[in-house]
């Protein structure tokens, strides 16, 4: 399975969208063979467009698969790669590994 990690993209959500379908989209059309798309931890906010994105590049690469991470640990990218080699049949999924770290004011 390919991976590809993208890099960082802007702290809002559109803006993020259209960096990601702009700079990364058109190499990701063009992959051939089952692929793991891995972004950056980021707010729930960017939940609804990596999920879009994900699931119609999967639709369009079938029968290869396509799934998206949203992480930062290679530990955790490595235990999802050998969870989806396992698992045939998953494909345009999106999941949520880590969290992107908030900083809360001290008291």
């Amino acid at each position: 399975m390919r991976v590809v990690r993208i890099e960082a993209l802007p702290a809002d959500p559109l803006d993020a969208a259209a960096a990601f379908h702009a700079r990364w989209l058109p190499a990701l059309r063009t992959s051939d063979g089952d692929l793991l798309i891995v972004f950056p931890p980021a707010g729930h906010m960017h939940r609804l467009w990596r999920v879009a994105a994900t699931q119609e590049l999967a639709r369009e690469a079938a029968p290869h698969r396509v799934n998206a991470l949203a992480a930062a640990n290679d530990e955790g990218i490595a235990a999802a790669l050998v969870l989806l080699a396992d698992c045939q049949g998953i494909t345009g999924q999106y999941l949520v590994l880590d969290q992107p770290t908030v900083l809360l004011p001290q008291q």
